[in-house]
């Protein structure tokens, strides 16, 4: 039997289940050639994709995804996305590096926006802003460092009270806040939808095609799929956290599930608590924190909770997640969740990516560390350049670091679980 090399999820995505339902493009059932084969229709694989025509529009691409566009990891996040570079663990002295990063980040994000416009991809794109609410007196000390950092660098911000945030959104949890206007929302599943649905024609998606072994042969990759093999000259690597399972970059990342629910629409009169503004976004100070949005009128997300390597029971994630929930708006404990599901991201020691080329013909981005929307599109760009020599090579690798070693199991996972419980322990009602 193969071995799983793509996540294998128990619950649909709710951001995809809310929308109409979409055709799937066929999946490969013969043997093909290909200038270029890209692993994963993510947004990083998207934008890497869509880059390579765009320097050359000869060249025949193909693009695999595991499952269908919209139930894979990248539909499955909160769908928040910023230009804006502010670290949690932000200080004065962070600030020129976090410019840097912003610089690459806003271009992206510049050319994915102009990608919705032109094509009239309908995501729920809004830009309402984002708060960055903290609920201790650990948090709100580092969201003080954040919010020297956002002034040295001129990004628009404003601290908030307690009292702000229940007027905004309808939540008295929070002991201070920091509002950063450039910050978008949108419908994630929606959003990646839209992409591939708008690649040129020249591009060729198949979906329900995971890609079970990767081999070099006569200076030629060898991709196996279920029903065909693929012969690339140049391979992109853009599955995320499950690129170790293709025997690539084991030292450097590792597979990182968490988890996210959707209540069920709120009547008018419980629409009451969720305060004054029609769109709003709180994330946590702390990594291991709660973050949660409104959507539409009616509807709370809430998104927390790490497992590392293999998903938690169903029934867990969704009774913690119910908890973060009430206590947060506790005149909405009664509201039960219409959705909760899981999504895989992945994480590296030092919170750089995994970047660049890997061998002949075989490149890699990965490690977005659960930023995916405008950092996954930087990467995937930028690594099309690189293998089109585009540009400098030093530059992504100069500004946003690379991915240092991670120790091997069974080391990683005591680390995990070790580390978790000290964070936890220091994020408190933060979670």
């Amino acid at each position: 039997m193969p071995k799983q090399t793509y996540p294998s999820y128990d619950a649909i995505c709710g951001w995809n289940d809310m929308l109409p339902k979409r055709k799937a493009r066929p999946s490969l059932e013969q043997d093909i050639s290909v200038d270029f084969a890209v692993i994963g229709a993510g947004f990083t694989g998207l934008a890497a994709a869509r880059r390579l025509h765009e320097l050359d529009d000869q060249a025949s691409i193909a693009i695999f995804e595991a499952s269908e566009v919209g139930e894979g990891s990248s539909g499955r996040n909160s769908g928040f996305t910023s230009s804006e570079v502010l670290p949690r663990n932000a200080t004065a002295e962070s600030a020129v590096a976090a410019m840097r990063q912003t610089v690459l980040m806003r271009a992206a994000l510049d050319w994915l926006i102009g990608l919705v416009a032109g094509h009239g991809i309908q995501c729920e794109l809004e830009k309402p802003g984002a708060i960055r609410a903290a609920a201790t007196q650990a948090g709100e000390a580092a969201l003080r460092n954040v919010l020297e950092v956002a002034r040295i660098n001129g990004i628009q911000h404003e601290a908030l009270s307690r009292e702000d945030i229940l007027d905004r959104a309808g939540t008295g949890y929070y002991r201070f806040g920091l509002y950063i206007k450039d910050t978008y929302l949108l419908q994630p599943a929606a959003l990646v939808r839209g992409l591939a649905d708008a690649l040129p024609s020249q591009l060729t998606l198949y979906e329900s095609t995971p890609v079970q072994r990767l081999e070099r042969q006569q200076n030629k990759w060898i991709l196996h799929t279920p029903a065909g093999l693929v012969r690339a000259h140049t391979v992109i690597l853009a599955n995320n956290g499950f690129i170790p399972k293709l025997g690539f970059l084991k030292s450097r990342m590792a597979t990182i599930y968490t988890y996210a629910a959707i209540t069920n629409p709120l009547t008018p009169s419980e629409q009451s608590n969720l305060g004054g503004s029609p769109a709003w976004g709180l994330l946590p100070p702390h990594r291991l924190g709660t973050t949660s949005r409104r959507i539409g009128q009616d509807r709370i997300m809430v998104r927390s909770l790490y497992a590392h390597e293999k998903g938690i029971e169903h029934s867990e994630a969704a009774a913690k997640l119910h908890d973060r929930f009430a206590r947060r708006w506790p005149n909405l404990s009664h509201v039960d969740f219409e959705y909760v599901w899981s999504g895989a991201t992945a994480l590296t020691m030092n919170g750089s990516p995994c970047w660049g080329k890997l061998d002949d013909g075989l490149y890699a981005s990965g490690g977005c560390n659960g930023s995916g929307i405008a950092k996954g599109t930087m990467l995937g760009f930028h690594l099309a350049d690189l293998i089109m020599d585009i540009g400098d090579a030093h530059t992504v690798p100069s500004v946003m670091g690379n991915a240092s070693f991670m120790a091997p199991e069974p080391f990683r996972s005591l680390g995990f679980t070790l580390i978790s419980a000290i964070e936890s322990r220091k994020a408190g009602l933060e979670m």
